[in-house]
């Protein structure tokens, strides 16, 4: 059987720190935006459906400038991200504007997708080297052990910061046959010469540039989704800030990981990473495309 995976993008941010709604911001004269290029290099690697995690507040702007472009191309889904899709029995804080993160986001997606999954934020660069390489992870049969098998592509941290400000990264461990051992939350991080740095309860502390972190680029099956409603119940009842606390991603795998409910695989990539965090990364990053476009990486317009 040919499986061909399903292409899973986290496009519910509102852009606080941009200043506005990056994923449908364009990058170049076509009016390609960043997500276009993902979408791109997924299709070239046989990817056949895409799933966009979004808020209804934005979707028909979303759905106009964003989805019809690919209808032809692959089978287009939209599942929305929204505060009050929470189990029964919960209810919102009334002051929370924050969404609840990216795990949640996921697990918005449990009706939805059936067959094997890639997951990638919207407004960032990962180059095809990684989508062929999450691809071939995602076709090819693994052991019935009993347990989940995954797969992360791992970028370089100094390869991954930005001059404009400080961010947040799931930096990562893996042991000598390549699988993940721990993810580790880590926020305020910037960058401090060939390095990083990180500010945690008043203190900076250094970080190597070579350290492996995770940029949300995961290589799933639907397997996730119960342990994902049973994690996201026990987040719920043992955080202590309900109103800005999130349930992210590689924190709620590193929790699999530890109970030896799966494994993740670290895929390393030639590919090169770029995104825009902030307003001021947006001339980097059209450059950058441009470079790639005059280099015949990318033709002219994407979706001819």
């Amino acid at each position: 059987m040919n499986i061909k995976p399903t292409l899973v993008i986290l496009a519910a941010g509102m852009g606080s720190r941009y200043g506005g709604l990056k994923q449908m911001d364009s990058i170049d004269n076509a009016g390609d935006k960043i997500i276009d290029f993902s979408m791109f290099d997924a299709l070239r690697e046989d990817f056949d459906e895409v799933v966009f995690i979004i808020k209804k507040a934005i979707a028909d702007d979303f759905i106009s400038q964003v989805g019809k472009r690919v209808e032809k191309h692959f089978k287009v889904s939209y599942v929305y991200q929204e505060l009050d899709k929470l189990p029964e029995g919960y209810k919102v804080d009334a002051t929370r504007v924050k969404p609840w993160g990216t795990a949640h986001a996921l697990l918005c997606c449990k009706d939805v997708i059936k067959k094997p999954f890639c997951v990638i934020n919207s407004d960032d660069f990962y180059g095809r080297d990684a989508f062929k390489k999450i691809h071939d992870f995602l076709v090819t049969p693994h052991a019935a052990d009993g347990k989940m098998h995954f797969a992360m592509v791992g970028y370089e941290l100094n390869k991954t910061l930005t001059e404009n400000g400080t961010v947040t990264r799931g930096v990562c461990v893996a042991d000598q046959n390549g699988f993940l051992t721990d993810i580790n939350e880590t926020k305020n991080i910037k960058h401090k010469g060939n390095d990083g740095t990180y500010e945690l309860n008043g203190a900076w502390h250094d970080i190597k540039g070579d350290t492996l972190v995770s940029m949300n680029f995961w290589g799933l099956t639907p397997e996730i989704f119960p342990y994902l409603e049973k994690g996201f119940k026990e987040f719920l009842n043992n955080t202590q800030d309900l109103i800005s606390s999130e349930f992210y991603i590689p924190t709620f795998i590193d929790t699999l990981i530890k109970s030896n409910k799966c494994d993740v695989t670290v895929l390393s990539t030639s590919a090169k990473w770029f995104g825009v965090t902030y307003k001021e990364d947006k001339p980097e990053v059209v450059k950058s495309i441009a470079e790639l476009k005059a280099q015949g990486v990318y033709p002219e317009i994407l979706w001819q």
